[in-house]
């Protein structure tokens, strides 16, 4: 099995705020954890008005690692400012 490992640049202010969102959006492409970007009305990991618990518990799982790996991703000072935010869309 080959792993590959993306490294990204910290966010900080100096830097192309639009570059570096790019870049993270294809990580999180990478990872299966883009969902996690979309608002309440597009697509969800439920399909088919399906509602279960296992659903819900897989989707809250993807929410928790998308926002870990933009976290990862902010240098400390920016960090600071949105260590507030408690979701991958609010980060």
């Amino acid at each position: 099995m080959v792993t590959t490992r993306f490294d990204i640049e910290k966010f900080s202010r100096k830097m192309d705020f639009g570059l570096w969102r790019i870049k993270m959006k294809a990580l999180l492409v990478h990872q299966g954890l883009a969902d996690a970007l979309k608002d309440d009305s597009g697509e969800s990991l439920i399909t088919d008005g399906e509602k279960s618990s296992s659903a819900a518990a897989e989707r809250a799982k993807m929410m928790e690692r998308s926002h870990s790996a933009i976290i990862l991703c902010l240098d400390d000072k920016t960090l600071r400012e949105v260590s507030k935010e408690s979701t991958a869309k609010e980060v």
